[in-house]
């Protein structure tokens, strides 16, 4: 019998196998890579172009080129795209990253060929009408000047300006101006400059059906459409973090105050990503952490704050965010430089740790649980040029990393002087 007063023995995490991505490639060259699992007759396909922001000449752009593809093309309007992809069961979804753009198709098997029939035209032919143009820039500036009142939003921001410079892709923003100053016309430019064949990649995932190159390559791997001759070479502009260190944007109706502390750092291929990525988890990574004991559980300042890295294939950043209280903002920033200068001074404790490794670990496998988020883990290594031995290396510095080399980190990459902080409401 099963004596349920006993707790169950606990386990360790030793190995995680993670299924990997196929690849090949359609007839003109675009890579595909397919992740086959699930019983569901669903699937995803993904589209996925080098046309970030990063690449944008101007703020808006981007983002309105890939918004916009959807509003017409040469065979269907707005609603006719709508309609269709709807009766099929289909889903399109468009989304703009710092780094790429992605169109991405969620159909059932069975009605593959016909939602691809629209995602071709999406990709291939849009017109971006102008009267649809002009309703999506209008709904934009309103949604701008609504969230120009928050604090937590203009945070990050004038963080992001504040750590790589205004003239940036990663750091510049967007102002009201911006809705007046852009047009059709750059909008077409980048649209054909970054939306074809030799800038695409296709990572398909879910339960596909075995026809799957066949049929993707009848509608995309016919020739080298769009206007582009060769692969898009991604330029390189410096990074310009500001002179003063400390900003303080005074909201005087603000009920919180927007905390951002951080730096600019690396991103997945460094060597040190690894291991402060276990420093991270302990200083502000889960519900557990010391930035969350110290300043939600014990000091009630706020509901949460959290600590990350965030990943661009050109940098990247560290970053402590939280939203507190307006008067108990100073005592926020006390708190989190106090919890700063315990990780460069004192040794996590074997437990301690212990607990982040396994938390980590978990996590970790929870998230290789299915076709989809098996596609996103390979998704999230490829973007920076990685293979799946970075999830090799990652276990294995999870699993090794000592006390010692953790403090050493902080040492390295978190003195208060390196940091920069920027504040938006009341002190």
């Amino acid at each position: 019998m099963l004596n349920r007063t006993q707790a169950p023995a606990f386990k360790t995490i030793d190995k995680i196998d993670v299924m990997k991505a196929a690849h090949s490639q359609l007839s003109n060259g675009i890579d595909l890579f397919t992740v086959s699992a699930g019983s569901q007759e669903i699937s995803r396909i993904e589209f996925i172009f080098k046309a970030g922001m990063y690449q944008q000449s101007h703020s808006l752009i981007a983002a309105s080129a890939n918004n916009l593809l959807e509003t017409g093309t040469r065979s269907f309007t707005a609603n006719q795209l709508s309609d269709g992809i709807d009766f099929y069961g289909s889903f399109l979804e468009l989304r703009v990253e710092q780094d790429f753009a992605v169109v991405t198709l969620f159909t059932l098997n069975k009605y593959l060929n016909e939602s691809l029939k629209f995602i071709e035209e999406v990709i291939k032919y849009p017109v971006f009408p102008e009267d649809e143009f002009k309703i999506h820039i209008t709904n934009k500036k309103q949604k701008h000047a609504i969230n120009s009142q928050k604090v937590s939003v203009l945070a990050r921001r004038k963080f992001s300006e504040l750590l790589f410079g205004e003239a940036h892709p990663y750091g510049i923003g967007v102002h009201q101006n911006d809705f007046n100053r852009i047009n059709t016309h750059e909008i077409r430019a980048f649209f054909e400059r970054f939306y074809t064949a030799k800038n695409c990649t296709i990572i398909a995932s879910g339960n596909l059906p075995k026809n799957l190159q066949q049929t993707l390559d009848s509608f995309f791997g016919k020739e080298n459409w769009g206007n582009a001759t060769g692969k898009h070479i991604d330029k390189t502009v410096p990074i310009q973090t500001t002179a003063q260190p400390k900003q303080f944007i005074l909201k005087d109706d603000a009920i919180q105050s927007a905390v951002r502390v951080g730096r600019v750092l690396f991103n997945k291929t460094h060597p040190d990503y690894f291991k402060f990525q276990v420093l991270n988890t302990v200083l502000g990574g889960y519900f557990g952490s010391r930035l969350m004991a110290n300043i939600r559980e014990d000091k009630g300042y706020t509901y949460g704050i959290g600590s990350g890295l965030n990943n661009l294939v050109h940098s990247g950043t560290f970053f402590i965010s939280t939203e507190v209280g307006a008067d108990v903002t100073k005592q926020t920033l006390e708190e989190i430089y106090k919890e700063l200068k315990l990780l460069r001074n004192e040794l996590i404790g074997e437990e301690e740790l212990e607990t982040v490794r396994n938390y980590i670990l978990g996590q970790f496998l929870r998230s290789v649980d299915g076709a989809f988020t098996l596609a996103d883990k390979f998704k999230s290594v490829w973007e920076f040029g990685l293979d799946y031995s970075f999830f090799d290396n990652y276990f294995h510095a999870v699993k090794t990393v000592t006390p010692t080399e953790l403090r050493d980190l902080a040492n390295k990459y978190l003195q208060e002087k390196d940091l920069i902080e920027c504040v938006v409401g009341k002190m």
